[in-house]
């Protein structure tokens, strides 16, 4: 399979840099990843520190790994063990062919808790403080409130298969975790999604897109505009009582 070839090929050209550990999370590590849809959610811890050097030998080493089938969805994050404790901290990311730096968010540790896949090293739980169930239920509400609410406002966003996708299935999923305090894969989101009120139309386009053997072609002008407002309407109150009930 593409996928464990590309792995393969990763965790061998990381070698050099003597990784503590490598990780999977979200649909790879959650049992719900679709190759050639989903994307390839890594973490990596490196002794450390992260010295400039360090920068340019993991920039070269993504940059070897162009050619391979699905090169472009693999993301990762690269931690130290100094550094993995702060969760407000910025780390090494090599995520849409570029390097830049960004959080691990308190979902993205919990998920390692919770079904990170084992790739190298040491497990998360020997290296990874464990994530409050306040943290996590406050950062979710944060999310939703200051990222996901303005999104809604900008309605030309939602024109695009991806928004629709990640919008409705991120508010399904808090909306469990906030109730629950569990996290769920995003077939389960999709399952929920008509439960909870979404429109019955938009959810079965973005099953089918994520899930048929042959992906649909892209929505007409006319379906992904009225899809878009489909969207719209459901979220922004929806998000509106979530945050009111739980903020």
């Amino acid at each position: 399979m593409p996928t464990d070839a590309l792995l393969d090929r990763f965790l061998h050209e990381l070698t050099s840099l003597d990784p503590v550990a490598v990780w999977a999370h979200g649909s790879l590590a959650g049992g719900d990843y679709q190759e050639g849809r989903s994307d390839l959610d890594l973490i990596a811890v490196l002794e450390g520190p992260l010295t400039p050097r360090t920068l340019w030998r993991v920039a070269k080493l993504h940059a070897r790994l162009r050619s391979e089938p699905l090169a472009a969805q693999l993301h990762c994050t690269y931690l130290t063990p100094d550094t993995m404790d702060d969760a407000d901290r910025r780390h090494l990311t090599w995520a849409h062919q570029e390097l830049y730096k960004r959080t691990v968010s308190p979902v993205t540790r919990r998920e390692l808790h919770a079904f990170g896949r084992v790739l190298h090293g040491r497990a998360p739980a020997g290296l990874l403080p464990p994530v409050p169930d306040r943290e996590l239920a406050d950062f979710v509400v944060r999310d939703q409130r200051d990222y996901w609410r303005p999104a809604v406002d900008n309605a030309p966003l939602w024109t695009r298969d991806v928004w629709v996708a990640l919008g409705t299935i991120t508010f399904a999923r808090a909306s469990v975790t906030l109730r629950d305090g569990r996290l769920i894969s995003k077939r389960e989101a999709l399952d929920l999604l008509p439960g909870l009120g979404a429109p019955a139309e938009v959810v079965e386009d973005i099953r089918r897109r994520r899930y048929d053997d042959c992906a649909p072609p892209p929505p007409s002008e006319a379906w992904a505009a009225r899809r878009a407002e489909l969207t719209r309407a459901y979220l922004g109150p929806a998000i509106d009582e979530l945050v009111s009930a739980y903020g």
